[in-house]
């Protein structure tokens, strides 16, 4: 039996005579991590709405392979009547799951989070923004999805909390053969947690750039991530993708391993390692 997948082929929208999408293609796999960059107005959104079957295909395909998911949105979206604990919990009581055993699952899974026994029996106003994003993170995660939608929940947050969340979530993908697919502005976050990075430009929105990162998310420090940042900033088609000025002549050139080769975005080919011919694969 063949490992879950994500396939999306030649994949359009529109909103009214807008186009949104144009041509996309998009690859997941079982234990992937891949990032959608991108400057706003250039679809990421609407990608992943339609990925999660929140809008409806309206030309191309999309092959959702997966059994199961979960979608954390960028604000947490907790319901200000229930607790904390209830909170998470709540796609488990939605699947008929007896109370007894759904809070101890959520309970449990709260803990390895960080949030406490106390802040389990609050209520989401009671709770500061980043205790709310940890019952976010574990009411998607209770659900023990196959496929995990990541709409920028990490960006209003400040960045020793953000460092600890991508700690927690990436020990929780590390005991899990979870695919996940996420959305960001955050150049450095994709190079922090991603696999495989997508680049998407406006107007209409497409992706126009494939990079892969060849060191496990867990192996990375953060010399490596900031390197690899850097370089990947340097790259002519994020730089036109987000508006920034043309890389001058004199500038140094991506010259790394780390880091696969830009590759065209259609068709979907073999990403070829920097320093190797096509020939030499």
């Amino acid at each position: 039996m063949s490992a879950p997948a994500l396939r999306v082929r030649k994949l359009h929208h529109a909103f009214a005579r807008h186009e949104v999408l144009d041509g996309v293609d998009l690859d997941l796999e079982a234990g992937q991590i891949v990032a959608l960059v991108g400057p706003s107005g250039c679809g990421k959104t609407t990608l992943l709405h339609l990925c999660a079957g929140l809008l409806h295909v309206r030309e191309g395909s999309i092959d959702n392979g997966f059994s199961s998911q979960a979608f954390m949105f960028q604000q947490p979206r907790l319901l200000p009547w229930k607790t904390a604990l209830d909170n998470i919990a709540l796609g488990l009581a939605a699947v008929g799951m007896a109370r007894a055993e759904r809070e101890r699952r959520a309970h449990e899974l709260a803990l390895r989070l960080g949030l406490s026994a106390v802040d389990l029996d609050r209520f989401p106003h009671q709770l500061s923004g980043g205790m709310q994003s940890r019952v976010s993170l574990a009411r998607a995660l209770v659900l023990e999805p196959q496929l995990l939608l990541l709409d920028e929940p990490f960006s209003a947050l400040d960045v020793g909390l953000r460092e600890e969340l991508y700690r927690l979530l990436l020990a929780h993908l590390a005991a899990r053969r979870m695919g996940v697919l996420m959305i960001t502005h955050d150049l450095m976050e994709a190079v922090r947690l991603s696999d495989e990075i997508l680049v998407m430009a406006p107007r209409p929105g497409r992706v126009v750039g494939r990079f892969t990162l060849a060191l496990a998310p867990g192996r990375r420090d953060e010399a490596w991530i900031h390197r690899n940042t850097a370089r990947l900033m340097q790259q002519a088609v994020v730089r036109a993708s987000f508006g920034l000025p043309a890389r001058s002549a004199d500038a140094p050139g991506p010259g790394i391993e780390e880091l696969a080769e830009l590759v065209p975005a259609r068709p979907m080919a073999a990403i070829v390692p920097l320093g190797r011919t096509a020939g030499r694969c």
